[in-house]
Parts: C-alpha cells; structure tokens; sequence
C-alpha cells in the first residue's frame, strides 16, 4: 500500500459515495477508467480463485474502477501470513479474509479497522442494514464491542444424510428432532450389506476422529447440545465435568458404526466416504454441500438423495457449531472507500444472493435466508442454517473467543486425539484439556 493522504482527508472525500456520480467516483478512492482503484486482498487459497474469477467480475458490474486482486495462501500459513503483514509499517494487503476465531489476536494488535467507526460510517450505505444480520455470524466478527469484520462466507457444522441408505436399512429419516439417543439406536441398522453377498459395505456415520484442529467441534457440537459450554462466566474451563466427559464419549462411540480405519478419518475422508455412498450420515460443514450433492463432477449422489439439518439434539437444544470466515479492512489501509466498497457489496443483500447462487457460499442475512433463492437446491439449506444461526446464538456454539485461540484450540485437538484414541479416559482428557488452556489464557 502507498501512503498519501490522511485517512480522515480520504473518508471525507468518500462521504459521497452512495449517490456521487461515476465522474467524480476518482476522488472518493473507487478510481477512474484511466486510474482505477487497486486494493489487494488475502484469503483462503481454498477459495480465493473462484472469488477472483466469479465474483470479482460481478462486484466490478457496479464498481468498474476498482481492481481487486486476491491472493490465495495455505489455510496453515494464512493467520501466520496475516499478523506479520499486519505489524508491517507499510502492509501489503488492504482486506483480510479471516477464520472465525482470528478476529480477537488480529483485532489485539491493531491489525484491523473498526468497521462501525465514524469514519466507515460515513461511507456506509444507507440500506446495508447492519440488523439484518444473524447474530451469530456477525458476532463473529466483533470483539470487545468494535466490529472488526463482517461475514462472507458463513458456515455450520451440519448433519448431511443419504435418503437411499435410510430406506434400505428401513430407518425413517431424521428429522430436526432426532435426539442423540434415537440416533446411536437406528446406528445398529444402518451399518447393512447393500447388495447381498453377506459382508457389510455400508455404515452409519462419518465425521472428524483424526488429530485434527477441528476435530473438537464434532465433541463440542454435542456438549453444547447437552448445555454444557467451554468457559465459565469468569473465562475458565468449564467443559471438564460430566457433561464434557459423556459429550467426549458418545464423539468416541460414533466411531463404532463408522467404515474401517474410521478413526483415521478427517474432514476429507469422511466427504469421500458419504459422497460414495458408504455411509448414511456425515456430519460436516453445510459449506459443501452443493458439490455433494448438486456437483456431478465431485459426487456420485443425485439432488434427491442428500437430506441436511442440524445435528442431533441433546437434553437442552439440537447440536450445530458455528465456522464463520469474515472480511476486515486494515487499520493502515490507504484505500479505505475501495477496500469497504469491496465488502459492503459482498455481505449485501445483492452480493450475498450472487455468492450463493454462484458459489454456494452460505448468507448470513435474515432478508436472504427467509427469501426463495435463485436456486432451488439452497431451499432446505436456507431454513436450516436460519435455524443452526438461532441455535448457536443461544448456545453459545463457537470456538473459545480470545487473542490466544487457536493456542486453546491446540490444545483441545491434542487432548481429544488422546481420548479418542483410547490412551486416556475422556475424563482425564478433559481434566489436562482444562488445566492446559487455564494457564494458555491466561
């Protein structure tokens, strides 16, 4: 970035930007034909070419000045990457496109804008309706009472079924109000021989079991639906007690009536084993489920087959967890009206409808969830991530919220890992867990 005017000069010429005509768009920072615009963007290499190539052209539609070129990094190098741009004096990147739980170490160095400041404010437009957001997506964007980033690209941890395997071992389908109970009942049946030859070649579940940082929100998905919670009130470990200890065994027991090598299997083994029709149930982000069970080229299941929901419920509420990647501008940007143009569009109601439609990617908005999408497949994932958005508000189901997370989530993967493979007891792995993460927060 180049530095030049102060930011409070820039966003004083910007202050016109909903309604100023396209001539004098150069003098608010959105460019002009002959000088556009150029805010550079990181994100997750996982995405970043499909928003290059399918979203940026649709964003350059209503802004045709501004020239927007993302950068795709490894999700293992992308907060490493991030924090040492952001205490750079002169950083490279105007926009982060950042996990869920990053926002508090990012937002503790000073690394992003508060986004609800008077001088975002006053480039803000009038009808982007910060209420109509979800709480749950857009909290997580904020810490400390400043809103940091606003959400992108939604996610829940969801419960995808396979209706053909469900018949044939004549189980009925779930419905939201399947408990967990119900679930490791009809699990017995569903682990079948498809074809008659005698041998099992079908079974019940798949999910997160390796060593693996999100392993823990497979555990934490059905604590929180027993009431349990990870911190106290005060900030300390709350999840190593009965609760905790019955929600880490029933995340063991899944393995039972998983395929062989089940306890090997992360996120991408167990979307090859439902996308092949080897098991009846997957829990795993909602995010791919348009190339599970829309996309020919990455599946062998049709539309028909492919129920989704939230996950089973426990004694207090059904199970979900929240997995949010949120936008956020650099504290130090020199392109503040381009760099917030940007994500104004992308977490609108326009661009929201136009990275679902496109992309698949999940919306965060009431407006958009509670509309009839473009496409007829975002139907039932509509209603049920409005109802995992309600439920992880009230459940408080996200990772543990501190600039130290993903040192706490670190620790949560490697005691979990233990327990599952049976070398400690669930409650000794909690108890480590919690003495761990009480001195990493501290």
């Amino acid at each position: 970035m180049k530095h030049g005017q102060s930011m409070l000069a820039r966003v004083s010429a910007a202050a016109v930007l909903v309604t100023a005509p396209v001539a004098t768009l150069h003098a608010q920072g959105l460019g002009s034909p002959n000088a556009p615009a150029e805010i550079r963007i990181m994100a997750n290499e996982a995405f970043a070419s499909t928003w290059q190539t399918q979203l940026v052209p649709e964003f350059n539609k209503r802004f045709p000045n501004v020239k927007v070129v993302i950068d795709g990094v490894p999700y293992a190098e992308l907060l490493p990457k991030m924090m040492l741009d952001a205490i750079n004096a002169d950083p490279e990147y105007d926009v982060l496109v950042i996990d869920d739980p990053w926002v508090p170490q990012l937002a503790a160095i000073g690394a992003l804008a508060d986004l609800k400041n008077k001088d975002v404010a006053a480039i803000t437009s009038a009808d982007y309706d910060w209420a109509d957001f979800n709480a749950a997506p857009l909290a997580a964007g904020e810490w400390k009472g400043m809103q940091y980033a606003v959400p992108v690209r939604s996610n829940m941890l969801l419960m995808f079924y396979n209706r053909t395997l469900y018949k044939k071992a004549g189980v009925p389908e779930p419905t939201p109000k399947l408990t967990w109970n119900e679930f490791f009942t009809q699990a017995k049946t569903l682990v079948q021989d498809t074809n008659g030859d005698g041998k099992e070649d079908a079974w019940a579940v798949d999910t997160y079991f390796v060593r693996d940082s999100l392993t823990p929100t497979i555990w934490q998905a059905i604590l929180n639906s027993n009431g349990g919670k990870l911190l106290d009130q005060s900030g300390a470990p709350a999840f190593n007690n009965e609760v905790g200890a019955k929600a880490l065994d029933m995340h063991k027991d899944l393995a039972k009536y998983g395929p062989p090598g089940v306890l090997g299997h992360g996120y991408s083994e167990a979307l090859q084993a439902f996308r092949q029709g080897k098991v009846a149930v997957m829990f795993n982000w909602g995010s791919v489920y348009k190339a599970t069970a829309i996309d020919a080229n990455s599946t062998t299941l049709k539309e028909d087959e492919v129920g989704i929901q939230v996950m089973p419920v426990g004694t207090d509420r059904a199970g979900t967890h929240r997995g949010v990647w949120n936008a956020g501008i650099s504290s130090k940007t020199e392109n503040l009206a381009a760099s917030w143009a940007f994500l104004q569009w992308l977490s609108s109601k326009e661009g929201e409808k136009i990275n679902a439609s496109l992309l698949g990617s999940f919306p965060a908005r009431k407006s958009t969830l509670g509309s009839k999408p473009d496409e007829k497949w975002l139907e039932p994932v509509y209603r049920t991530l409005q109802q995992s958005y309600e439920l992880a508000a009230e459940g408080e189901m996200w990772r543990i919220r501190s600039p130290k997370s993903n040192a706490a989530q670190q620790v949560l993967a490697d005691e979990v890992a233990r327990a599952i493979a049976g070398q400690v007891s669930s409650k000794e792995a909690l108890q480590a867990a919690a003495t761990r993460i009480k001195s990493t927060l501290k």
